[in-house]
């Protein structure tokens, strides 16, 4: 009986990830980018947010959600080349490009460049088999934009 008691205290068994598709890869390296300063903030949360709902029609409560799931898988992570094979394998040029300039918005959205997200970016960005020349061109996009 006691065992019980103590049983029903327990945090229940956490839920199996799923298999990440390009829209979690994504996520998955949005939220390793917006985390590499160490410094997670709500407005890069709110970003990621928009940006998933955008980019994968969402409205904003399953953009959360997935941006949620997107914050574990990046926890149990896999190195950041396999997000970006993953990316490579199962999108187009175009989808890979859009990818890339998500990731540029996430690294330019506090107006600084740091080392670790310009590190994750070089990584994602030979993974999913684009030339530095996308890079610039993406980063260029982004700060027009901004």
């Amino acid at each position: 009986m006691l065992k019980k008691l103590f049983q029903s205290f327990r945090p229940a068994a956490p839920a199996a990830l799923p298999d990440p598709d390009a829209e979690l890869a994504l996520g998955a390296l949005l939220v390793r980018v917006a985390q590499a300063d160490r410094d997670y903030q709500v407005e890069e949360i709110s970003l990621i947010d928009r940006i998933l709902a955008r980019m994968y029609q969402h409205n904003a409560i399953e953009a959360a959600k997935v941006r949620a799931t997107c914050e574990k898988l990046h926890s149990a992570a896999p190195e950041t080349d396999t997000f970006g094979k993953l990316i490579r394998e199962t999108t187009g040029l175009e989808e890979r490009l859009a990818a890339l300039d998500a990731l540029w918005e996430v690294v330019l959205a506090d107006g600084e460049q740091k080392e670790g997200e310009l590190k994750i970016i070089e990584e994602a960005r030979k993974a999913m088999g684009l030339s530095f020349a996308d890079s610039e061109a993406a980063r260029d996009r982004v700060q027009a934009r901004l």
